[in-house]
């Protein structure tokens, strides 16, 4: 298995060598570049995605089971403090706040009048508080950036999770637009600049114009207005490579994904990481009692901040205030433990240059150990270099190699054994133009690199159901249904795949099978957003980028009709894991 993996590893590099062999021939004009509202979402790097919601005041509350929502006089937090908030986020170096002010059950964390399920039916203020009233200026007072999470469906009108903002009943959608158009409208007028605009899968109800209106300055996920793309998983993990680019085709989609990345795309849309500060067990985006043994440690933490903003991605960490309306002081610990590693490994470089050239090289001054290293692209110029390795000039004056890699973009961090070197050499391989680069660094970072996980950490198909040389024919399409639901239970991708183990193969006709029709049920209802057959393979991509209760089953209905030649195979599903 371990030489198969290498085999793949040496034919996707040799892949990219061959396609990308004109290192400075692509011209200027030719590099799709981000906007300056995306370079300062880069820049960024970590942000606070913070899910305050009624979940956290009635714990049985299952916000994943439609028709049981708490009443709103639930809520009435003693000592709500939103400077409290940022001033956890300013403890690691965060620079934006994304706040939840509308979740799946539809309440309403500002004064509105387009629902009663909100924060003025509360007993909190009287009904005169404002949560996101409160953070705005709270931002404003610490210098951070504020972006809002507004979801799309609303279960009072029948557009539950996954929908989008669907309704139900087609006769209540004209009714729900407006409402969702206005709520949308609010948020974005009233709370001063917003930078950051989520819709979490996807958004049906028309805000373009909006959008285009009040949000001239924000980065988008998801939706007909996406700059940016969900990474694909709560595991807060970023792929290795990640390109920054995608199709037009695919962004046009509004749920794409860090899957869905091609290095010659014609958009610029980078991926963005969140990931739950408990462990992922039973969906922990909100506060619950008794979990604090769920909350990662520094280690797991600095190994997320190692597979997204060092691979080149914002890690948004979410935040969880609990019925005090307070980051808890376990939490706020937590969160300050993190910034002061992160501080403590990258704050000071032994040494760093830049330049736009295919070589740099650090000159240590003396034998110096290293086991580190970032690079930096300037991003106003493009995602460019495709291929690059890192070495170091040891006691015997010999180049030995450090590390190599692929994509770069905003950050790439490069970990290897300590090693005794007297230059730090970059150099780049392949780039899609003349290389720009930002910062090219060295550090000595001591500490256990246990920390730091195995990339291939991929979990094992699991075979789910099988054919034989009977079970379809060669001139008739037959119905085939697989039940997912014990597989497809996180969000993530996953891949079912139709594998041929045994043919005829004295038969010189086309092996495998056709298919047609397919069709994924999922969130209780038909949900073509969520599967897409991969060109050219016997295989049916699955996307769930929602919650929800296992009494909805998810199920892959295709038709399916042999090749001429009889074969035998099994069918299998993968969680795709970066």
């Amino acid at each position: 298995m371990v030489k198969n993996c290498c085999l793949f590893l040496l034919a996707f590099c040799l892949c990219i060598s061959c396609t990308n062999k004109k290192p400075n021939n692509q011209s200027e004009d030719q590099i799709v570049v981000p906007n300056q509202v995306q370079k300062n979402w880069a820049d960024a790097e970590i942000g606070v995605l913070i899910h305050f919601d009624m979940p956290v005041f009635q714990s049985d509350y299952n916000f994943r089971q439609w028709g049981t929502h708490p009443d709103a006089s639930v809520f009435n937090p003693t000592e709500l403090n939103t400077d409290q908030w940022c001033e956890v986020a300013k403890s690691w170096n965060a620079k934006l706040i994304l706040f939840v002010a509308k979740h799946t059950g539809g309440f309403c964390w500002w004064q509105t009048n387009t629902s009663d399920y909100s924060i003025k039916n509360t007993p909190w203020r009287n009904g005169k508080g404002d949560v996101l009233k409160d953070l705005s200026e709270s931002c404003k007072k610490y210098g951070l950036d504020l972006g809002i999470y507004v979801y799309p469906g609303d279960e009072q009108w029948g557009a539950g999770i996954g929908s989008g903002g669907r309704t139900e009943d087609p006769a209540k959608q004209e009714a729900y637009n407006k409402i969702y158009r206005q709520q949308l409208t609010e948020v974005l007028t009233q709370y001063g600049p917003i930078k950051e605009v989520w819709f979490d899968g996807n958004c049906h109800v028309p805000v373009k114009d909006i959008l285009e209106k009040y949000a001239s300055d924000a980065v988008i996920l998801q939706g007909e207005k996406a700059n940016l793309r969900w990474v694909g998983n709560e595991d807060g993990i970023a792929p290795d490579p990640n390109w920054y680019t995608v199709n037009k085709k695919d962004l046009d989609t509004g749920v794409s994904t860090a899957l869905h990345s091609d290095i010659n795309g014609d958009c610029y849309a980078p991926v963005e990481v969140d990931v739950p500060m408990l462990k992922n067990q039973g969906h922990k985006w909100f506060w619950a009692p008794n979990t604090d043994h769920l909350l990662l440690s520094v280690e797991q933490l600095m190994n997320l901040y190692y597979k997204s903003v060092g691979r080149g991605s914002v890690l948004l960490l979410n935040s969880t205030p609990d019925t005090t309306g307070l980051i808890p002081a376990s939490h706020v610990k937590r969160y300050a433990e993190f910034g002061k590693e992160i501080k403590k490994r990258f704050d000071h470089p032994i040494k760093k240059t830049s330049g736009n050239t295919q070589e740099l090289i650090l000159d240590l001054g003396k034998p110096t150990v290293v086991n580190h290293c970032i690079l930096q692209e300037q991003l106003e110029k493009g995602q460019r270099v495709t291929s690059y390795k890192i070495e170091g000039l040891d006691k015997n004056n010999k180049w030995i190699l450090l590390s190599k890699g692929t994509s770069i973009g905003n950050k790439k961090i490069d970990y290897f054994q300590n090693t005794l070197v007297k230059k730090v050499r970059l150099q780049i391989l392949d780039s899609k133009s003349v290389p720009q680069i930002r910062n090219f660094a060295v550090y000595h970072v001591e500490s256990d690199l246990s920390d730091i996980t195995a990339m291939n950490n991929q979990e094992k198909p699991v075979v789910i159901s099988s054919w034989g040389n009977s079970t379809y024919l060669e001139e008739t399409w037959t119905e085939l249904t697989l039940d997912l639901t014990p597989y497809v239970n996180n969000i993530g991708h996953y891949d079912i795949s139709f594998n041929v183990l045994a043919y005829d193969y004295t038969n010189k006709q086309p092996t495998g099978l056709q298919f047609k029709d397919w069709k994924l049920e999922m969130y209780g209802k038909e949900f073509p957003e969520g599967i897409a057959k991969l060109d050219g393979k016997s295989v049916f991509r699955i996307t769930r980028s929602q919650q929800t209760l296992d009494e909805f089953p998810t199920r892959l209905r295709v038709k399916v009709k042999r090749n001429p030649t009889k074969s035998t195979g099994e069918v299998t599903i993968q969680r795709i894991v970066y």
